[in-house]
């Protein structure tokens, strides 16, 4: 009789130990499926965050570029601005003569060569 018994016990001790392995196995496995169900979830985060950065960055530039071009529309609205303008595309106030000269840029470069001492 304690050859039975102990004999049960070794073939109980072999279960359990296949029972606590099974179950490390088991558990690890959980963690891994638990890791793959979160991977794609987290890289759509952090992808999402990125963009995000991306979009604000963006929107400041815009927000600054739209600050300058009102500030180019408030100067252009100036008399003053309108009268510059209107000079470079040639018109005159009634009363005015148009004088054109020709030759401006190579009378400024000859001038410069002049002052240099004619190097």
């Amino acid at each position: 009789m304690g050859a039975r018994a102990a004999k049960r016990a070794a073939v109980a001790a072999g279960k359990r130990k296949r029972s606590r392995s099974l179950m490390r196995w088991v558990a690890v496995g959980a963690i891994v499926l638990v890791g793959l169900l979160y991977a794609r979830p987290l890289r759509s985060y952090v992808q999402t965050k990125h963009d995000l950065a991306q979009r604000a960055a963006e929107v400041k530039t815009l927000q600054a570029d739209r600050r300058a071009l009102q500030h180019r529309l408030a100067e252009a609205r100036t008399g003053e601005a309108l009268t510059r303008q209107a000079r470079r595309l040639g018109l005159v106030r009634p009363g005015e003569r148009l004088f054109i000269v020709k030759g401006v840029s190579a009378w400024v470069h000859g001038k410069a060569k002049v002052g240099d001492g004619g190097k």
